[in-house]
């Protein structure tokens, strides 16, 4: 999935206004302007579309994180993000901004279309060397965005 998209539908599905975007992006450590909010979550090959890169979607999801969970602890290590950043790491970070448990993720996968056991979903949070780690795939997450989008996002703690 391109990072526009993901930014787009996460708008959507937490009805995030444009003044709570400049927000978060600000918790995440970056100083946006509201045109380039605006650029960000257009759709790609519209007027004025501009590509968002892994590093700028990584520090918005820091930013939602901390939105949602409050600072970290003073003391404890603020986690790099990767340099590329995958649908398993966007998952989790998710995950962790909305507090989802493992229940509550397969019921918004379920509800956006793609029903999996909680055997495959435990993968998708494993570290990349681990035997059992799975990619997610671009389906496995659109699927958790659009169950976000249909209300589901809205029922959950």
């Amino acid at each position: 999935m391109h990072n526009n998209e993901i930014l787009r539908r996460l708008s959507d599905a937490l009805s995030l206004t444009d003044a709570r975007l400049l927000a978060i992006f600000a918790l995440g450590g970056d100083d946006l302007a509201e045109q380039d909010v605006r650029a960000l979550t257009r759709e790609q090959g519209k007027d004025g579309a501009v590509v968002c890169p892994d590093d700028l979607l990584a520090r918005f999801l820091d930013g939602l994180i901390v939105e949602q969970r409050g600072p970290r602890e003073p003391g404890r290590p603020t986690p790099v993000s990767a340099v590329r950043l995958t649908n398993n790491a966007v998952l989790k970070k998710l995950r962790i901004a909305l507090a989802l448990k493992e229940d509550d993720v397969l019921r918004v996968l379920a509800a956006g279309g793609n029903p999996i056991s909680n055997r495959e979903l435990t993968t998708l949070f494993r570290k990349p060397g681990n035997k059992h780690f799975r990619k997610c795939g671009d389906d496995v997450l659109r699927s958790f965005l659009i169950g976000l989008e249909d209300g589901l996002g809205e029922q959950l703690p």
